[in-house]
């Protein structure tokens, strides 16, 4: 078999500690030409800044210009805004998943279907004058969304998926960009009593997928698992472990003050939830519902070698608290 190479793009654009800045989207958006403005840039009112998706580009069509149709230079400021929107550890699994579209193409023998360039840029409303905009960075199994208002920053929905979950063989073997993220869950299933397991895993068999899918606004899904408030202390922090990969995703300082918040203010009602098998290699979900969020954890396709993992703000998606908020204590809203 062909040996498997992904596409390592953190060695072309090294992992440096940007600022959140608008000074790069202003970059990047001064380098477009008419038609590719005309493609990028929307009002930041428009209908389709809440639509999302995480399938192959050929089964969804998004907004904004994919990264082929952007110069080299377009390329590099668009990986300066992601480093500047996300951690290292966000930025690392980004560019991770995207390679994994090379070792798509090498197993199936198409390069047009699996191509780490149809990842897709969109910005909502113009930063250089407005202090409320968005912009967007989605492909295959990437779905990222910035909603910058005022000094506050939305970071949800964020999408991350693997396909492969892991890589089987080849000197790649064992590679998982979100590996912490099922192992975290495994471990803490098996953490559980058997009263415990009988709480906690609300079916025997997982679901295909994530249950919240692309729906722009999510709702809270069943009140299903066992309260991590029932949890012994090694447990509970655990739970904490597993939110933290998730939020470790985006930028440090954000992260702890987010990590805080739901340490004060989120624990009670807090519940963990299990679907499928307790072992690696058969099918498995997991969800961890809280007030104001959620995570969910799929692989149970491919014969449970597919990951789909989502963080969801029920209130915050798309910055939707903010943007009221903002709005309310405004002068020029009403």
């Amino acid at each position: 078999m062909k040996k498997l190479f992904i596409l390592i793009i953190v060695a072309v654009f090294p992992l440096c500690g940007f600022a959140q800045d608008v000074t790069i989207v202003n970059q990047f958006i001064s380098s477009l030409t008419a038609p590719q403005k005309s493609k990028i840039v929307h009002e930041f009112k428009e209908d389709t800044r809440e639509d999302w998706h995480f399938l192959p580009w050929s089964s969804y069509e998004r907004q904004g210009l994919p990264l082929k149709e952007l110069t080299a230079n377009q390329k590099k400021l668009v990986h300066k805004l992601l480093q500047s929107s996300l951690s290292e550890t966000g930025y690392k699994q980004t560019t991770e998943i995207i390679g994994l579209e090379n070792v798509l193409a090498a197993i199936s023998g198409d390069s047009v279907y699996r191509n780490p360039q149809k990842y897709y840029v969109s910005i909502y409303g113009n930063p250089a004058n407005e202090d409320t905009w968005m912009w967007t960075f989605e492909g295959h199994h990437v779905s990222l969304h910035f909603t910058t208002v005022a000094d506050m920053v939305s970071y949800s929905p964020r999408f991350f998926g693997s396909n492969p979950g892991r890589i089987m063989d080849g000197e790649h073997k064992g590679f998982s960009p979100l590996v912490n993220e099922e192992d975290l869950g495994l471990a803490l299933v098996n953490m559980l009593s058997d009263n415990q397991k009988k709480i906690a895993i609300f079916n025997e068999k997982a679901y295909n997928d994530i249950q919240s899918w692309n729906i722009s606004v999510a709702e809270k899904l069943p009140s299903e698992g066992i309260l991590v408030s029932d949890l012994n202390a090694n447990q509970k922090k655990q739970v904490m472990r597993i939110i933290h990969e998730y939020v470790s995703t985006i930028p440090t300082d954000q992260a702890k003050e987010k990590m805080d918040a739901i340490r004060n203010e989120e624990l009670d009602d807090m519940r963990f939830a299990w679907a499928g098998a307790t072992v690696l290699g058969k099918a498995h979900y997991y969800r961890i519902q809280a007030k104001s969020f959620m995570i969910e954890f799929d692989n149970s396709q491919d014969n449970a070698n597919h990951i789909h993992s989502v963080w969801r703000d029920f209130d915050g998606d798309f910055g939707r608290d903010l943007l009221k908020e903002h709005y309310k204590n405004s002068t020029h809203h009403h």
